[in-house]
């Protein structure tokens, strides 16, 4: 069997993992074995904070609705006003609802004011 030197490959694996590692702090940006370590955690924070931000915008949304309602001066909540939609059918998602609040505050009180026929029931 013939003789397999590995250098040109060896070389080629660590030469990507330092240009990944590029930018990092210190040593961990151009020793392989620190920079190897270093990408471990970095990616598996990256793959965490993927999933994270979907929670943070959501959480977000939320705030700027219930902030809208308080702005226009309504007595509903944020939960009573999502089950008013509900009820209502209208269906929107918090994205929309919150871009919505924003942009176009008119649209939204009509919104509002549909939610709250059908909250308003819930209460007697």
């Amino acid at each position: 069997m013939t003789r397999v030197k590995r250098s040109v490959m060896a070389n080629k694996r660590r030469k990507n993992l330092l240009k990944r590692a590029k930018g990092f702090k210190g040593h961990a940006g151009t020793k392989f074995r620190m920079a190897k370590e270093r990408l471990l955690k970095a990616e598996s924070n990256a793959y965490k904070s993927r999933r994270l931000r979907k929670r943070d915008f959501k959480r977000l949304w939320i705030v700027r609705i219930n902030g809208a309602l308080k702005q226009i001066g309504s007595e509903l909540n944020y939960s009573t006003f999502m089950y008013g939609l509900k009820e209502a059918k209208i269906v929107l998602n918090r994205k929309s609802l919150s871009q919505m609040a924003i942009v176009d505050i008119e649209a939204f009180k009509k919104l509002e004011v549909a939610a709250k026929k059908f909250a308003v029931k819930r209460k007697k």
